[in-house]
C-alpha cells in the first residue's frame, strides 16, 4: 500500500487589520483567533504603560524607549511608529518565522503601519473596520472607560484622518453588528485560503496522485 507524503504547506499569509480606536479591531481579531485553526496573533512592542488588564507578551511587549530605539536601530521592525505620543513596533523575526511555517498572522495597527507593511509584504491581506456612525464610535470611547473626555476627543479627530485612508485597504468591513462582522472577516480569511496557489501547494501529492499516468482501478 502506497505511503501518503505530508502535504505541503503554503507560505501563511499575513492578515492586517485596522479600524480608528473603539472601532473594534481587538475584540475582532481575538474571535477570529479563537473561531480559524492555523492562525497566530502577532503581539506588537509598545512604550506606552500598561493598562489595567492587559498582560505583557499577551496584549504588548511593553518595553522602555530605550529598548525600542536599540531595536529600531538594529532594523528588528516591520514598521514601527509614534501614536498618541507612544512608540509601537511589529517584530519582524516572529512574523516571518510564522509565514514560513505556513502560519498565517493577524496584525492590527494603524493606516500608517499598514502602508509600512504592504511595502515589505506586498501579499498581506489588509482589512478595514468602518464603524456605523460617529456617534457609535464616540460611545463606544466612554463604554471601554480606558480615556478620559479631552483624550477621547482627540480620538475622535483621529478617527476621521483614520477612515480617509481607507481606501488603500484590501476589504472594507462594517462593524455594526460584531457576529457578522466576524462573519465578513472570516470568510476573507476562508476564500484567501483556496487561491490557486495556495491550495496548489497545500494539495501538491493529491494533485501528483490525480494526474500521475497510468490506469485507474476502480
Amino acid at each position: 500500500m502506497k505511503t501518503r507524503q505530508p502535504l505541503n504547506l503554503a507560505r501563511g499569509t499575513l492578515y492586517i487589520i485596522a479600524a480608528p480606536s473603539g472601532g473594534g479591531k481587538s475584540s475582532l481579531a481575538q474571535a477570529l483567533l479563537e473561531s480559524m485553526p492555523g492562525v497566530q496573533m502577532s503581539v506588537s512592542y509598545t512604550t506606552r504603560a500598561r493598562r489595567h488588564g492587559e498582560v505583557g507578551s499577551v496584549n504588548y511587549y511593553f518595553i522602555s524607549p530605550a529598548q525600542f530605539e536599540k531595536m529600531c536601530a538594529a532594523g528588528e521592525f516591520l514598521e514601527h511608529a509614534t501614536v498618541f505620543g507612544n512608540r509601537y513596533g511589529t517584530g519582524r523575526g516572529w512574523v516571518e518565522e510564522r509565514l514560513s511555517h505556513g502560519i498565517d498572522v493577524i496584525l492590527v495597527i494603524d493606516w500608517q503601519g499598514a502602508r509600512a507593511i504592504r511595502h515589505l509584504l506586498p501579499e498581506s491581506v489588509s482589512i478595514f473596520l468602518l464603524p456605523p456612525s460617529h456617534d457609535a464610535l464616540e460611545q463606544r470611547l466612554h463604554a471601554r472607560a480606558q480615556d478620559n473626555a479631552e483624550v477621547i476627543a482627540q480620538r475622535m479627530r483621529e478617527a476621521v484622518e483614520q477612515i480617509s485612508h481607507c481606501d488603500e485597504f484590501d476589504y472594507l468591513v462594517l462593524n455594526d453588528d460584531f457576529s457578522a462582522a466576524l462573519a465578513d472577516v472570516q470568510a476573507i480569511v476562508r476564500a484567501h485560503r483556496l487561491r490557486r496557489e495556495a491550495q496548489a501547494a497545500r494539495l501538491k501529492q493529491l494533485l501528483e496522485d490525480l494526474l500521475a499516468p497510468g490506469p485507474r482501478v476502480k
